[in-house]
């Protein structure tokens, strides 16, 4: 039996992930997560640049591309990218080190095991957001709110397609 996920049974895992200090200073560009409900995209790294973005999907994942310290202000900013391309500045705080994984393209079967003739387990809409965790040759286990399979690396934002995970 096939079972559908949709993007709002990834906001399950929202309500499961806890909230992390500020990342610390990592080789850019690194993979992190919105940590909280509501997270500004800035123009610049201040509060005093424009806001461009409003995000209300926590664990919604992002591509750090560019870190700044204002030592005066004693604040830490990532620029980051989202899944649609759009750059911005956050603030470190609101950002985790949990690695999310947001499915791309069409409806993608989540399988038992990281083979394409395993069995399908469930089906993942695009837009559903899940915790990635071992990944290896192509493939991640998600974990959607306890729902779990293997997708593969090319039909997720959030993972290197070389990257390798516990």
């Amino acid at each position: 039996m096939h079972r559908l996920l949709t993007a709002a049974t990834g906001m399950a895992l929202a309500a499961t992930m806890m909230a992390t200090p500020a990342l610390a200073a990592k080789k850019v560009p690194y993979w992190a997560s919105i940590n909280v409900g509501e997270a500004m995209m800035r123009a610049g790294p201040g509060r005093n640049f424009p806001a461009e973005w409003l995000y209300k999907r926590r664990g919604l994942p992002v591509k750090v591309v560019q870190i700044y310290v204002d030592k005066r202000a004693h604040a830490e900013w990532r620029k980051v990218q989202d899944p649609d391309g759009a750059e911005g500045w956050m603030q470190a705080n609101l950002l985790s080190e949990t690695r999310t994984g947001l499915v791309t393209g069409d409806i993608r079967p989540l399988r038992e095991k990281p083979d394409a003739q395993a069995a399908v387990v469930w089906r993942a809409e695009p837009g559903v957001v899940g915790k990635v965790t071992q990944c290896t040759g192509g493939w991640c286990n998600l974990d959607v709110g306890g729902k779990k399979g293997f997708v593969e690396v090319a039909h997720l934002f959030g993972v290197a397609a070389d990257e390798t995970l516990p």
